[in-house]
């Protein structure tokens, strides 16, 4: 089974223990899930400020 971790600066959502994106520690404990594929016309990445595309956590602790 693979264990997904979100970043604590980007909330990436990633299977490493270091962020690929801003190289930030990830942890075990987030809930939520977003997908944007469209940061232009996401409405949603646009209100939680993503810019890049990818999976993101919606809230990590």
């Amino acid at each position: 089974m693979i264990k997904l971790r979100a970043c604590r600066n980007c909330k990436n959502v990633t299977e490493e223990v270091k962020c690929e994106k801003c190289g930030g520690d990830t942890v075990m404990e987030w809930k939520g899930y977003l997908f944007v594929l469209d940061t232009d016309r996401s409405l949603i990445g646009k209100k939680a400020r993503i810019t890049t595309p990818g999976e993101y956590a919606i809230k990590v602790r």
